[in-house]
């Protein structure tokens, strides 16, 4: 089989599509034939061997990846004879191996998909649609809310967007140019371009922000807060979080909210957030953008994430 190997932390470049032996399931395992792969910002961090994150910096060499679709070819021992042919999609957690024809998968992690739902949708909602569904927990948007979301045309901002919009709430995506017309499809009332100087001069007064961008864009985003609003704060895609601190809380009449970590996870577990998101999919509640590259272009694939080239989730099709 071919996968995705590194040998050496750094630029895109890094990432090598070769051949390999496929991988056998141990115990409590299956095989996957992947038909799908999920790629995460924070595997572009962990390729360029920054740590600080969630997850210490693997071994090398590699195969990144930690989210997969596909159909389970082999069984490791212990594990149910009637996995054999479901299609599933599945986390891997804290393992790698995703980028690549076939995967070994914890039977535990396994979720059986529904035939009309596609392998790019499920692999997107197994990893961004459960932290989508973690966030929206912890914000709990209204009808009476105007929802600002930066970063609206990416993974989670595209779901926060149609979930803010079916409870009723007036909805401001916040993109770059060529991503506007997008934020409007997916169902924003407004569509704003944060990368022009003075973007948030027009937008109003807003009661809710989900800021996942950070730097100068989640500050200005901030500013726009009203008396008794609140920012939800999920992750900092610009190089640094959005700056703020107790007098900012005192001085606007608002609130802050970290919604990842432990919070995301209070009262449920990331099983339970997987199987919200895939139901949230299968009924038609929640569809991802997603935006695929074939796996030998792995490489291209990170590269196009970090340039914020692409929209949606980047998924990978062997």
């Amino acid at each position: 089989m071919h996968a995705i190997r590194q040998y050496e932390f750094g630029p895109a470049e890094t990432l090598r599509h070769e051949e390999v032996p496929d991988p056998e399931p141990g115990a409590g395992q299956v095989r996957v034939a992947v038909s799908a792969a999920g790629v995460h910002l924070l595997d572009t961090t962990i390729r360029a061997g920054v740590g600080g994150g969630p997850f210490p910096l693997p071994a090398l060499p590699m195969t990144p990846g930690r989210e997969v679709a596909g159909v389970v070819t082999a069984l490791g021992e212990g594990v149910e004879d009637s996995w054999l042919g479901v299609r599933v999609v599945a986390h891997l957690g804290r393992a790698s191996g995703g980028y690549a024809e076939a995967a070994v998968v914890d039977a535990s992690s396994l979720h059986a998909l529904p035939g009309h739902v596609s392998d790019e949708h499920a692999v997107a909602m197994i990893g961004t649609g459960r932290t989508a569904v973690g966030v929206l927990r912890v914000a709990e948007p209204t009808a009476d809310d105007v929802v600002l979301v930066t970063s609206a045309a990416g993974g989670l901002g595209a779901l926060f967007v149609q979930a803010a919009k079916a409870v009723g709430a007036k909805v401001v995506g916040a993109a770059s140019t060529a991503k506007l017309d997008l934020v409007e499809r997916v169902g924003a009332d407004v569509a704003v371009d944060y990368t022009r100087p003075g973007w948030a001069e027009g937008v109003g007064e807003v009661t809710l922000v989900l800021d996942g961008v950070g730097g100068e864009q989640g500050r200005a985003a901030l500013e726009l807060l009203g008396v008794g609003g609140r920012i939800v704060l999920f992750g900092w895609s610009a190089g640094a979080p959005t700056r703020l601190d107790t007098g900012d809380l005192y001085r606007l009449g608002i609130t802050a909210t970290v919604a990842v970590g432990p919070r995301m996870t209070r009262g449920t577990s990331l099983r339970g957030l997987e199987e919200q998101s895939l139901a949230a999919l299968a009924e038609g509640r929640l569809t991802p953008l997603t935006t695929v590259f074939p796996l030998r272009d792995a490489a291209r694939a990170h590269a196009a994430l970090e340039g914020r080239a692409t929209t949606g989730k980047v998924v990978l099709r062997p």
